[in-house]
């Protein structure tokens, strides 16, 4: 019998066996390709691991050294002590570290505040688009590329305290007298305090500048409209609208404030007459030059629990704000 001559009915029993396996294979094949897309759930770890191995080997495990540490009394070669919270009690005892601290908190308080007025100043005059809009935010941006090092030399180069320095010379035209600058305790916080601002309103420009694109133009237009002055668009829409972006920039400037040290230890050394002693600089003194390892890890963890808490109060404050 030809195919045309088949009987009809017994075509259909044959039709529903053909659907279950054709399903049966389609399943089977998309169960295989999603086992293989499971499969290959470590292929980002995998990536991540010379990275993570890194910042474990460098980062966390000293982190973990160090908090053990600051409950001992270190003696190197010669076998640890456990001294409990001794430690501690040194350091918040201590008048130098209250001292240090109180400059730590002055200093973070003046580079956040000058590096984010300036990094929006800045980021106003540079918005927009252009070729040398381009080349002058670039050029801008330069000192947050350059080493922390060539910036303090550079500085201390302008700092000079002769009348003959960059900037008594420049304040020698306008009438002003030599300043000792860092060579002076009277303005030697401010003078560091300057640099920090110089170095970190950059970095604040160029996140200012990608909140700024997020700005809704039509409130710009609207204010213009109801004859808002320049200074009152600022005030009114730019400043609200960067909300998000002025939170997010506290809490960076604030932990690169708190924990300041290259700069400090390039110019002044926490000098003169400790004007300039920072928390960093201080544990860097107890640990490595008067090799108190165990009070110097005592006062890192207790700036890390510091910075800790200053990170979670702003974040819970942005929280309970956008609620």
């Amino acid at each position: 019998m030809s195919l045309d001559q088949a009987d009809p009915a017994a075509l259909p029993a044959a039709g529903p066996a053909t659907r279950k396996t054709g399903r049966t294979a389609g399943g089977g094949a998309g169960r295989r390709g999603h086992n293989r897309r499971a499969g290959r759930w470590w292929t980002p770890w995998l990536f991540l691991a010379p990275a993570l191995l890194l910042f474990l080997y460098f980062k966390f495990i000293p982190m973990v050294s160090a908090l053990t540490m600051s409950f001992q009394d270190v003696q190197p070669y010669l076998g640890n002590k456990w001294v409990g919270t001794e430690n501690y009690a040194t350091v918040l005892q201590s008048a130098g570290f209250r001292e240090a601290a109180w400059h730590t908190i002055v200093l973070a308080v003046g580079q956040t505040a000058g590096s984010m007025a300036l990094g929006l100043a800045l980021a106003l005059l540079m918005e927009g688009q252009g070729r040398r809009l381009g080349f002058v935010r670039s050029a801008a941006f330069l000192p947050v590329v350059v080493p922390i090092a060539v910036v303090a030399e550079l500085w201390r180069i302008m700092y000079h305290p002769t009348a003959d320095g960059m900037l008594n010379s420049l304040l020698g035209l306008v009438g002003f007298g030599p300043s000792g600058f860092i060579n002076d305790p009277d303005s030697s916080m401010a003078s560091i305090m300057l640099t920090g601002i110089w170095r970190g309103a950059p970095y604040d420009m160029m996140i200012f500048l990608a909140g700024l694109t997020s700005v809704d133009r039509g409130l710009y237009e609207a204010a213009k409209v109801d004859g808002a002055s320049r200074r009152q668009r600022v005030w009114h829409v730019t400043v609200p609208g960067l909300r998000s972006v002025f939170s997010i920039l506290f809490i960076l400037a604030a932990i690169r404030g708190l924990r300041v040290f290259t700069e400090v230890f390039l110019l002044t050394n926490g000098g003169p007459d400790g004007s300039t002693e920072v928390v960093m600089t201080l544990i860097y003194k107890l640990g490595l030059e008067q090799n108190r390892l165990g009070v110097g890890a005592a006062g890192a963890v207790l700036l890390f629990i510091a910075t800790l808490v200053l990170t979670v109060v702003v974040h819970l404050l942005r929280r309970r704000e956008s609620k």
